[in-house]
């Protein structure tokens, strides 16, 4: 042989074979990690953080009547002297109120604090730079509340509530005001209604400013949310409920109203836009508020009021 050929173990064809890695070899070869697992099952994945909600739900939920699920979204924030100091005197629930270093204190911030500490709320004591972060730039006057998310019933739970009377509950369909959302759990309160069903979508939630208006009657009612507010209305229907819609073109003025004495779901449809097609399909009957003018309207918090208050005037007849 010539040349280079006379190596030892010399290569004496240019064809290329397979050649074998390291994934291939003894004890080092690679292992398949076998099929991929579930979204859900995933650590970090957002189905599996929602799939961990549900299952604490369904315990929360399961251990008494009108249990609680766990509510959507993340903390809200009160800020402003004025805005934190009516939050507190209204008893609205707070994780922490942060308080700004060196600044100029007043009357409203001394209550503040002292209202939190009673109701067993952490104060916090902050850099400006930290609550300008916190709020985003927001006008925060060295003082901000931290408030949770609200945790929600389930329809279903305002079913089996042990409460006396004949069972009602209030419907919203649309209402997308908070301190409307508020107004209505405050007249839920004290005409004693049962709780308050909001939809998850294209409505107004339990926020902070609802909590105020309700004027500490959100700690009373419970409020529900649904995750479709037509089904949620048929399954009422179907354990024994009738569902009555608020409607300036109703069937049946509520003076008149013969169903007063039965279980009641009331829903109430926004100022502008009223109750939607399919609630409206839903409702047994559709009941209209009579008034002198018929140019005036009255907006879903007043309308509820009369509503609740007629119904109980007739139950206690």
């Amino acid at each position: 042989m010539a040349g280079n050929q006379r190596r030892r173990a010399a290569r004496t064809t240019n064809k290329k074979g397979a050649v074998v890695g390291s994934g291939g070899q003894r004890r080092k070869q690679l292992k398949g990690k076998g099929p991929t697992p579930r979204a859900s099952d995933r650590v970090g994945h957002p189905a599996a953080r929602r799939a961990g909600r549900s299952e604490g739900a369904g315990e929360k939920a399961g251990g008494r009547p009108g249990g609680r699920r766990g509510a959507k979204g993340s903390t809200e924030l009160v800020a402003g002297r004025n805005s934190v100091l009516e939050a507190l005197r209204t008893g609205v629930p707070g994780t922490a109120l942060h308080v700004g270093s060196r600044m100029e204190s007043d009357d409203r911030v001394r209550e503040s604090i002292s209202l939190a500490t009673e109701a067993g709320i952490p104060v916090m004591e902050s850099p400006r730079g930290e609550l300008d972060r916190m709020t985003d730039g927001a006008v925060h006057q060295g003082l901000v509340l931290a408030v949770p998310p609200y945790d929600y019933a389930h329809p279903e739970d305002l079913m089996s509530q042990q409460l006396p009377g004949v069972p009602l509950v209030v419907a919203l369909d649309g209402i997308t005001d908070p301190r409307n959302l508020g107004a209505i759990v405050r007249s839920a309160g004290a005409f004693g209604a049962h709780g308050v069903v909001v939809p998850a979508r294209r409505s107004a939630g339990l926020t902070a400013a609802a909590w105020k208006t309700s004027a500490g009657a959100a700690a009373r009612v419970p409020v529900a949310q649904a995750t479709n507010l037509t089904r949620a209305l048929e399954a009422y229907r179907k354990a024994g409920f009738f569902v009555i819609g608020l409607d300036a073109d109703g069937d049946v003025q509520l003076p008149g109203l013969e169903l007063a004495d039965q279980p009641l779901v009331v829903v109430v449809g926004s100022e502008g836009k009223g109750l939607s097609r399919l609630v409206r399909e839903t409702c047994d009957q559709i009941v209209s508020i009579p008034m002198a003018a018929v140019t005036e309207s009255l907006n879903a918090g007043i309308a509820t009021a009369v509503t609740l208050y007629e119904i109980a005037r007739a139950r206690t007849r």
